[in-house]
């Protein structure tokens, strides 16, 4: 049988995820590539990968999607990587422009503006140069690593996590690991990928395996080891858990009602999925 193709996202975020497919045995069964996590959603959109950390937002609009349990790129506080930076105080803000690296953050800016801060703005998509996005623009949307280099006694700046609790009391889930359901047909039946997903995270997320991160991490962005510990702990939320599913759900809500995103279909997990093809 053929390997597993896995597209996983190429940011500190997504480090302790990916423990056991660059420290331990898991990656020999698997193809793993890296990239930006809007590509993820198109590999797996494209058939260019059977597994993906797909932006939440991307399960709305790609079909035959099944979740991986119990694994996400979550926040239930603020999360330090998604910002909306901005020249002008919020309600001063005409334009936007978006990072084309992200799909659910672009989606979840849309939904603040359109539900809490007020329409009217206009939104380009723009690379994350946040040079370029504020000589051109009012405010600019930056994801991940990039964000967590902006300068922010430079700008006014604004977490989307943050404000999502702030407003509906609820965790925000950015990401999580989908599997294409016709690509189960070609995995062997004893294959357990929610295992094998979920003990990589609870791997990465040891001890010496933060401080193994953060030593590797901390010279390439130029922050120190303890800020990258901190924002593995106490940033990023990695389980799927029944407030970051209710919180999930909100947002599909509120996405669909302000026209953001198309309805999205039931929450489908993987061993559900697989019970039902047996």
């Amino acid at each position: 049988m053929k390997r597993l193709r896995i597209s996983a996202i190429s940011y500190l975020n997504t480090a302790p995820l990916m423990w056991d497919f660059e420290h331990g045995d898991a990656g020999a069964a698997f193809d793993v590539s890296y990239t930006v996590p809007s590509q993820c959603a198109a590999d797996l959109a494209g058939d260019a990968a059977d597994i993906g950390i797909i932006p939440a937002a991307a399960y709305a609009s790609i079909p035959g999607l099944v979740i991986l349990p119990g694994v996400a790129i979550a926040s239930r506080r603020p999360v330090r990587s998604i910002l909306l930076v901005s020249k002008v105080p919020l309600d001063q803000i005409r334009s936007v422009a978006l990072d084309t690296s992200s799909l659910t953050s672009v989606a979840l800016t849309k939904v603040l503006f359109a539900k809490w801060w007020g329409p009217g703005r206009s939104f380009t998509a723009m690379a994350p140069d946040i040079k370029k996005m504020m000589a051109e623009h009012d405010a600019g949307l930056v994801i991940g690593d990039p964000a967590l280099q902006v300068d922010r006694s430079r700008y006014q700046t604004y977490d989307l996590a943050e404000e999502w609790i702030r407003l509906t009391g609820k965790p925000f889930v950015f990401a999580f690991w989908a599997v294409r359901q016709s690509a189960l047909r070609n995995s062997p039946p004893n294959l357990d990928l929610a295992a094998i997903f979920q003990e990589s995270r609870e791997h990465g997320l040891q001890p010496a395996s933060l401080d193994r991160i953060a030593r590797d991490w901390a010279p390439r962005l130029g922050l120190s080891e303890g800020d990258i510990r901190a924002y593995l702990t106490e940033n990023i939320y990695y389980d799927l858990d029944p407030s970051c599913l209710n919180g999930l759900q909100l947002f599909y809500r509120y996405a669909n009602e302000c026209g953001v995103l198309p309805a999205a279909p039931e929450l489908r997990f993987l061993d559900v999925a697989r019970t039902a093809a047996s």
